[in-house]
């Protein structure tokens, strides 16, 4: 397709039915709400966006019975190009076009055409400056309609890519995020872009398309800006919930009865009474509540002395002293506070489960305050929760992140280091005041040496790369620190002799934090589940080595530990050489929500990852209060021919198949011919008889 020339295969279309308009709207519902959303300026903020957004769309239909025909036909280039190349298959997914984009379903459907159109016609208006004459466009004006009283919403948030593109999408026009929406989402070509955009009423549509190319193609970090459209972030049909401001709504109403009443006596409002307008302590979000308006109060927050933690009978969080440069700026304190007391529409909040995002209990104790990358950062914890509030270091304080995490019950291990900042794949760490020094040690390298790590003055380190932010395996950086032999409770005594290590160091206890998405980064371990150890011998960081491409499926799921427990050694059949069986679990800060992986590591002569024989959820498998545990795979030897293999802990009495292939062996080793994609049922007998099932 070229110039002005009509899309091949558009229907032609004289007059358009609201009835068929009306099915288009219907069934593209959540396409044009989610590129309204992203054409409307950013200045009305999320909630606002959100039901202007629903509101434009809903009222997209025509006035009459009838309406003419778009000046833009719906097919875009994919579908275009899927008239030669592109295919569906029986299943119903639908192949690439020669652009190497995924055909979108509205396909040739004027009514779908016309409907984007007045969408988008109603959505650059907003942006316009509202007109002065007597009837101004119904697009500049507040919707009637959604309206959602006493909640403000706002959708779901991403990760700092979706941050990002949001920002960069705030400093381009209406046109231009209009042309980058439907290039990206709806994938015209830029003519049909530049003749949609001018039938909507946009001026300068050269400018408008060469906006939307720039800030496609600059990458953010490693993501494509374009995909990054679909995700939740920009969806305005899949929405979270928070209250307005409770306590002084029900002022406002307290407030509008009094005016009332002195109307009806006085005949006239003389003032205002107390708390209707600003008040004293308009800056907190509670008004006259004294007990939160204290525990939002600066000046309250409570700091630990420096030396605190090395007298203490706890050693965790609690202990952490306040730290940073900006320890001491109540400005940013008091804004960090009271967006966690009561987050606007444009603060971003993400949680691990089971996590409350919650106000304060009381003043919460100040971590670290302090400039990390382009972010101003203030960390808090309160008993509970550790609590990271960010805000761009260059302005912009309208928009912010505010992120939770559970860290009570922690321990000098579990409280050795906290995330302060992501920026381009890489992660900073600040670590407890008992680390000695910090290093950083590639798991998929056993035999390569620690890198030094530096930290500065408040023990923030310096960016290393973040295995959670990775597109693919190729390294697995961890944090490696060291803890001061005098720290209570430590490992190995309470002030006694520390553990050595295998590079002859002092005798402090060297452990493995990696990041896996969140604020507190997992400790890694070996061993038995009833004392697992730090990842120190050659042999445990061999076996970590073909596991840590596995920890991905733990990412974002509140995980504190890992721990990958050797459970049996194989000899396979037709001296194929011996296996190792091992059982990754996978512990959270809330107890619940566990996650198994039990692994077939075959040998190898590479660090290639271990095949997953079973998973499972939220089961005390493999841990501490159950440590038994049973897997199979099926196996084909260097000979070609297939067998079933098992492996339990070492408690089992026998090992039993049964289904497409029958066998059984006694002790916790199982190895059995069978068909190549035979299906069996796996189980084993204790000592006393008692059936134990398999892991799924």
């Amino acid at each position: 397709m070229s110039g002005a020339a009509p899309v091949p295969g558009a229907a032609p279309l004289a007059v358009l039915g609201v009835e068929q308009a009306e099915a288009a709207l219907v069934e593209h519902y959540t396409r044009l709400v989610r590129l309204a959303y992203l054409v409307l300026p950013p200045s009305l903020g999320r909630n606002r966006r959100v039901l202007t957004a629903h509101a434009l769309v809903q009222r997209s239909l025509p006035r009459g019975r009838t309406a003419a025909r778009s000046a833009i036909p719906a097919q875009s280039r994919a579908e275009a190009a899927g008239e030669t190349g592109g295919a569906e298959d029986p299943e119903g997914v639908r192949s690439t076009g020669t652009d190497g984009r995924t055909a979108t379903g509205a396909g040739r459907d004027p009514g779908y055409a016309y409907v984007r159109e007045r969408v988008l016609r109603q959505a650059l208006d907003a942006g316009r400056p509202l007109r002065r004459l007597a009837r101004p466009r119904l697009a500049q004006l507040p919707p009637p309609l959604p309206r959602v009283w006493g909640l403000r919403l706002f959708p779901r948030s991403g990760g700092a890519d979706e941050l990002a593109l949001d920002q960069r999408l705030s400093g381009l026009s209406g046109p231009a995020r209009a042309a980058f929406a439907l290039r990206g989402l709806e994938l015209l070509t830029d003519e049909e872009v530049r003749r949609l955009l001018h039938a909507a009423g946009a001026v300068d549509t050269e400018t408008a398309l060469a906006e939307a190319a720039d800030a496609a193609e600059q990458r953010i970090g490693t993501a494509d800006p374009v995909e990054l459209l679909r995700s939740p972030e920009f969806d305005p049909c899949s929405l979270q919930a928070r209250p307005t401001d409770l306590l002084r709504r029900r002022q406002y109403g307290r407030a509008a009865l009094a005016a009332a009443a002195a109307l009806l006596v006085c005949g006239t409002l003389l003032g205002l009474p107390g708390g209707w307008g600003p008040d004293d302590d308009a800056d907190s979000p509670y008004g006259h509540n004294a007990a939160v308006a204290a525990a939002l109060d600066p000046a309250r927050v409570r700091r630990i002395a420096p030396a605190a933690w090395q007298t203490s009978a706890r050693t965790d969080f609690s202990v952490w002293p306040a730290r940073g440069p900006l320890a001491e700026d109540h400005a940013l304190l008091r804004r960090a506070l009271t967006a966690w007391a009561a987050p606007g529409a444009s603060v971003h909040i993400s949680a691990t489960p089971a996590t409350p995002s919650g106000p304060p209990m009381g003043s919460p104790q100040l971590l670290y305050a302090g400039t990390v990358d382009a972010a101003r950062v203030v960390l808090f914890h309160d008993g509970l929760r550790v609590v990271r509030y960010a805000e761009p270091a260059a302005g912009g304080q309208e928009v912010a992140a505010l992120d939770f995490a559970r860290a009570d019950g922690a321990d000098a291990a579990a409280a050795a280091a906290l995330v302060v900042g992501r920026s381009d794949g890489d992660v900073r760490y600040l670590t407890a005041p008992w680390v000695r020094s910090t290093s950083v040690r590639d798991l998929l390298d056993p035999a390569g040496p620690a890198r030094p790590l530096r930290r500065d003055a408040d023990g923030v380190t310096d960016p290393l790369t973040s295995p959670a932010m990775a597109q693919d395996c190729r390294s697995w950086d961890t944090l490696s620190v060291r803890d001061d032999a005098a720290v209570p409770g430590r490992d190995g005594g309470d002030g006694g002799e520390g553990t050595s290590n295998d590079d002859g160091s002092d005798g402090s206890t060297e452990r493995l934090l990696t990041d896996l998405g969140e604020l507190t980064p997992a400790r890694l371990t070996s061993g038995p589940p009833s004392a697992p150890d730090d990842v120190s011998a050659p042999a445990d960081r061999a076996a970590w080595a073909r596991t840590a491409c596995l920890l991905p499926a733990m990412r974002s799921h509140g995980v504190r530990s890992v721990n990958s427990w050797p459970y049996a050694r194989q000899r396979l059949p037709e001296s194929n050489g011996t296996a190792t069986w091992l059982c990754t679990r996978a512990e959270t800060w809330r107890g619940t929500g566990s996650r198994v992986l039990a692994q077939f590591q075959a040998p190898a002569r590479t660090a290639a990852p271990g095949a997953v024989a079973a998973r499972a959820e939220d089961t005390p498998a493999c841990g501490a209060r159950q440590s038994q545990v049973l897997a199979g795979v099926l196996w084909k030897s260097r000979g070609g021919k297939w067998y079933v293999l098992a492996a339990g802990s070492g408690r089992l009495g026998s090992v039993e198949v049964s289904g497409g292939v029958r066998g059984s062996a006694p002790g916790n080793l199982l190895a059995v011919r069978a068909r190549e994609g035979v299906q069996a049922e796996l189980y084993g007998k204790a000592p006393d008889g008692t059936r134990v099932n398999a892991l799924r």
